[in-house]
């Protein structure tokens, strides 16, 4: 598989493999992904816009050049705004891929960093040299301005030119409290959603500070993900409840959606209104208790989001979705292709299989122009 190149989020002829609840895959249009979509279901993406969370500065104490990544916070409170879990890394900038970063100047707690018009102060060294949590100085109006005038989004070294912060924001982004985008929403346009609509599904948003997706550093990125604040509005959960009791499916737009729903109902199976952070880790021992099926983008093995996947299906459907993305040269990271997974346990009276799509007569009647991609593997 190979990276997507440049920062398209709906790039013409992008592509959606779809593996089913018998673990079958076939090839198709992103465009087409409502087509998936069966009346009474429940589509969910988490509508998190992107911070500014890059941060370059000085620590004070060596002089040294360091970039700040802001990676976590307690909550979504405003309150919590002055408090943070960062990633450090030393000189350099993006264009050098992260594995390849220096690691920051030792830090001790108490340390002050410069960054541009902010100041913070380390907290707390937490289980990496690179792990750290500050605090910043100021009013949370001082330091929001101070994000949206020095902060710049996270950058990828795949791409070909630096990450502007629109590139980031989904169609649906509202709150910015995410540190990389919630990147499975690119496929997503109000046409799409009126599709989705049209096809007598509900459509329902939750918000998730979509965190950190990789390092560099193999322990780091083991620890992966780190907790995450999120919010599930009453209308979202009563639209759970609702699709439960019509035998529909509810299908998580972002592993990060899977994140918050699955974390909010880790106590027994009901997911809960309001404020909370996720530190359930989803992975091939998880039993799923919400959600049936995701949209996501196509992850590599050893990734907490492909550990993920292997809670919808198992190694060896997966090992073959990945031959199969790689036999097509499927697009990876954030602006890359799409992948729809279903989980085998799935409602009755849902399209589940691929032998099911092919009969929708409704199936692949997108306007959008494209390729069509109608193979089987």
């Amino acid at each position: 598989m190979i990276p997507a190149a440049s920062a398209v989020q709906r790039p013409r002829g992008a592509r959606l493999m779809v593996v089913d609840a018998s673990g079958h895959v076939m090839h198709q249009r992103r465009v087409d992904f409502p087509g998936l979509v069966h009346r009474g279901d429940l589509v969910i993406a988490n509508d998190a816009a992107t911070l500014p969370a890059s941060l370059s500065g000085i620590h004070l104490a060596t002089g040294s050049p360091i970039e700040l990544r802001l990676a976590g916070r307690r909550s979504l409170l405003l309150q919590h705004m002055d408090t943070f879990t960062a990633v450090a890394f030393g000189a350099g900038d993006f264009r050098t891929p992260t594995e390849s970063r220096p690691l920051p100047p030792p830090f001790s707690v108490g340390d002050s960093l410069a960054l541009g018009p902010l100041r913070a102060v380390v907290r707390t060294i937490l289980e990496h040299p690179r792990l750290i949590e500050v605090r910043f100085d100021g009013s949370a109006q001082e330091i929001w301005e101070g994000l949206a005038r020095h902060g710049r989004p996270i950058q990828y070294s795949y791409l070909a030119d630096p990450l502007a912060m629109w590139d980031t924001w989904t169609t649906i982004a509202s709150r910015p409290v995410a540190f990389e985008a919630p990147s499975a929403g690119f496929l997503l346009d109000w046409r799409l959603i009126d599709r989705i609509r049209a096809r007598g599904a509900t459509f329902a948003t939750l918000t998730h500070a979509a965190g950190i997706s990789s390092t560099g550093d193999a322990r780091l990125d083991a620890m992966l993900p780190l907790a995450e604040a999120y919010e599930i509005p009453a209308r979202t959960a009563t639209a759970i409840d609702a699709v439960r009791q019509r035998d529909g499916r509810i299908i998580a737009v972002g592993t990060t959606v899977v994140r918050a729903l699955e974390d909010a109902a880790a106590s027994d199976g009901r997911v809960r209104v309001g404020c909370a952070v996720a530190t359930l880790r989803i992975g091939e021992l998880t039993r799923l208790r919400v959600v049936d099926a995701l949209v996501t983008g196509h992850h590599e093995p050893g990734t907490s989001h492909y550990e993920l996947l292997r809670a919808f299906q198992d190694d060896s459907i997966l090992r073959r979705a990945i031959a199969e993305a790689e036999r097509h040269a499927y697009r990876t990271h954030e602006f890359g292709d799409s992948l729809f997974i279903v989980h085998p346990r799935t409602a009755s009276g849902t399209i589940t299989t691929i032998s099911d799509i092919r009969r929708d007569p409704l199936f692949g009647r997108a306007s959008d122009s494209g390729p069509t991609a109608g193979h089987s593997g």
